[in-house]
């Protein structure tokens, strides 16, 4: 339950965060222009956004656990696992790139949604959480399924969205500074890991369900070493998806992504040259 419980909530932590950062920048506006009309649209929007992930979390555990089993059951997973991966990877390089403008940006859309009504706040507020709770539902759901639990991860998950939201309410209180720049870095590559090991689930998925070729292929067998029932067996395979055996195609597409991401994660950021008359 540990690694489950620790990989979700590090996912809630960083989707929450995003989506709580997001929020008090637009509560603050409104606060500032004495708007405070527009904070019913507001928390409207983002419980919308709330109720519409959480749904989505319930539609793909419906559909795993009573609609399909077998080769179908394998490719579904894999398939959303990889749709969470890309989503993850988009999400760390955009909140990368954004973190320095994000504050002016939401401004801008907020005072148009303003002159636009509450119905356009609302729909701002639904859009900046919305995406994050998609992200986050896939990600815990793709590790729940390779981690074959499911209350640790959804518990895991809550957690994380709820430290998210007290350190959202202290960043809004200005009780406590938390240098997000460094936050959001570490956070973004430890969930780089966990999106590489949720790649090797979605390669294990596609390889079982006959499309990927090298299934009896094997790269390494360390059952004699680590005990998948033992509590750093099931830390590392819960988080990272490191397991006790695994094929070769599943260890190349693991270090592929791990690499390359990493690597261009890190990259210092280009330096603008002022442009020139």
């Amino acid at each position: 339950m540990g690694g489950a419980f620790f990989a979700s909530y590090l996912i809630g932590l960083r989707d929450g965060l995003e989506a709580a950062l997001v929020v008090s920048i637009l509560v603050t506006v409104l606060a500032r222009a004495g708007r405070g009309d527009g904070l019913l649209p507001l928390w409207a929007g983002v419980a919308a956004a709330v109720v519409c992930a959480a749904a989505l979390g319930v539609v793909l555990t419906y559909v795993a656990t009573s609609l399909l089993s077998g080769v179908r059951l394998e490719l579904f997973e894999a398939v959303t696992s990889l749709i969470a991966v890309t989503m993850v990877t988009w999400m760390i390089f955009w909140m990368r790139s954004s973190a320095r403008t994000i504050k002016s940006e939401m401004t801008g859309k907020l005072t148009t949604a303003l002159g636009l009504g509450r119905a356009a706040v609302a729909g701002l507020a639904f859009i900046a959480v919305i995406r994050e709770g998609v992200e986050m539902v896939l990600l815990v759901f793709a590790a729940a399924q390779a981690a074959s639990e499911t209350v640790a991860p959804l518990l895991g998950m809550i957690a994380g969205v709820v430290t998210a939201v007290l350190l959202g309410w202290l960043m809004y209180a200005a009780v406590a500074r938390v240098n997000l720049g460094r936050l959001f870095t570490w956070t973004g590559a430890l969930l780089v890991l966990v999106a590489a090991g949720i790649i090797k689930y979605a390669v294990h998925g596609f390889q079982v369900a006959g499309l990927l070729p090298g299934s009896t292929t094997v790269a390494y067998d360390m059952s004699g070493v680590i005990e998948p029932t033992s509590w750093y067996g099931t830390l590392l395979a819960a988080t990272i998806n490191i397991t006790a055996s695994a094929t070769v195609l599943e260890v190349t597409a693991w270090l592929a992504y791990a690499a390359i991401v990493l690597v261009l994660f890190f990259r210092p950021a280009p330096k603008r040259t002022p442009a020139t008359a």
